[in-house]
């Protein structure tokens, strides 16, 4: 999926978080990666093969306005 040279990370792969955003929806609070990922504001994420990643904030930690 990913053209970029080098290539992004592959949704398998444990840095995967750190693949070009090829779509951005701050205002629905999600944004697409160029490996078939999508991340949400809430920390979770949808992977390409449908698995679910939960949201994996720190207990107490303070939020961060965009």
């Amino acid at each position: 999926m990913c053209s970029h040279q080098p290539p992004c990370p592959t949704a398998d792969n444990p840095d995967h978080r750190s693949a070009a955003i090829v779509s951005a929806h701050p205002e629905q609070g999600w944004s697409l990666l160029c490996n078939g990922t999508i991340l949400f504001d809430d920390t979770g994420e949808l992977l390409p093969d449908g698995r679910v990643v939960s949201p994996h904030r720190t207990p107490g930690a303070p939020a961060v306005a965009a």
